[in-house]
């Protein structure tokens, strides 16, 4: 068979008459096929963060406005708009999507395009938001982060599922990693590390699991370091990366400054013990001395009120949604579902462990949420989404007679 010459273009798969939703629920129930142990866990992930948001900000006049209520019932609404998107992707299909992934790819590009003209803003020091108006902002780095592995997958997968290659040659792997670096390059500008980080991880998934030859992962890993020393070198982080990583490295180098953020979050979940103080009677917490503890710092509210229990319960519930997505990329019969999988079986590994381990202080801080429990509509809509992507692959699995 000759190779595909576009390898953005849709793969040889042909549904059979009626449709593919026509024979899934024809044969078996599409709710039925769903993963529901992925489903629940998230779920759960989602409603424990709405009460941690909410007793993070409810004494906190400056962002409620006087409604202690405000910010749990709108991360209980971003979380219902997040499940719709799931349901969107699954009805849709990550087969029909791939058709539309040029698309995705290029509207994600303009997006992170915008936040470097006037319509972008500054928030926690970091250049990576769109103001839409009526107190409403987009990151434009958290749908990147979707496209990114679907471009990648793409292009990685194509002539593997058409059955002309076993593996991506080299010069397709070459193509997917420029197609990750044009987003990366304009999410470093913001400057936005963080982001950048999680896609880095994404794109060594991506390429793990795509079979691609460990030639790439050791290149890749060794200019990332190189690269990092090269940004240090010409001083190209802003001071306040710099101050962040000089806290990580010594907390006591400046307690009150660099290091405040690290040294607070370290006592609120020291001080919750084994159970905890109980939800909203947390000290640190009700006092206001953790920064951004909606957002970011979501985890140490866990730990202060819902002690160690809670946040192991929250670790042990993210270990679910983890160990399903492996199961969903290891039974899909196609390199592009796996690939896809793969991508965000990283990205959430990576993020909840920066998340978590930056609370603990064996992380440096890198202003990145904890995925379904910090509060944030465009972080909540891109992880809806990715489990979307992995429910449908799981229910677009061949169905045996």
């Amino acid at each position: 068979m000759p190779a595909q010459k576009n390898t953005f273009s849709v793969s040889r798969y042909t549904p059979e008459p009626g449709g593919l939703w026509a024979r899934l629920t024809a044969r078996d129930s599409v709710v039925r096929r769903l993963d529901w142990p992925l489903l629940s866990s998230a779920l759960a992930l989602s409603l424990i963060g709405s009460l941690l948001v909410w007793s993070a900000t409810r004494n906190r006049t400056e962002l409620t406005q006087g409604d202690p209520y405000s910010f749990f019932l709108k991360h209980l609404l971003n979380t219902g708009i997040g499940l719709a998107l799931m349901v969107g992707t699954i009805w849709l299909g990550h087969r029909t999507l791939r058709g539309a992934v040029p698309i995705l790819y290029g509207i994600s590009v303009v997006l992170v395009l915008l936040v470097l003209t006037p319509l972008g803003a500054t928030i926690n020091g970091a250049h990576a938001w769109i103001v839409l108006g009526g107190g409403f902002s987009l990151q434009p780095s958290e749908f990147t982060k979707v496209t990114i592995i679907l471009g990648m997958a793409v292009l990685l997968a194509a002539r593997v599922d058409a059955g002309d290659q076993l593996h991506p040659d080299h010069g397709t792997v070459a193509k997917s990693l420029v197609l990750a670096a044009v987003p990366m390059a304009i999410i470093m500008m913001m400057p936005d590390l963080g982001s950048v980080m999680v896609m880095v991880v994404i794109v060594l998934g991506v390429l793990l699991a795509s079979g691609a030859s460990n030639r790439w992962i050791l290149g890749l890993i060794t200019t990332g370091i190189a690269g990092a020393v090269l940004v240090a070198v010409l001083g190209l982080l802003d001071e306040y990366q710099i101050n962040r990583f000089a806290a990580f490295a010594n907390p006591a180098l400046d307690p009150a400054g660099a290091g405040y953020n690290t040294n607070q979050a370290r006592i609120a979940v020291g001080s919750g013990r084994l159970y905890g103080a109980g939800l909203f009677n947390g000290h640190q917490t009700t006092g206001q001395f953790v920064p951004e503890q909606q957002t970011d710092f979501i985890f140490t509210v866990a730990g202060e009120e819902l002690g160690f229990v809670g946040g192991g319960g929250i670790i042990l519930l993210l270990g679910v949604v983890m160990w399903r997505a492996c199961r969903i990329a290891r039974e899909t019969t196609e390199l592009y579902g796996t690939v896809v999988a793969g991508g965000i079986i990283a990205w959430f590994a990576f993020q909840s462990f920066e998340n978590i381990g930056m609370t603990l202080g064996i992380m440096p801080v890198a202003g990145l949420p904890l995925p379904f429990v910090s509060y944030g509509g465009s972080s909540m809509f891109a992880v809806w989404v990715a489990v979307g992507l992995l429910q449908s692959i799981r229910v677009q699995r061949p169905i045996t007679a």
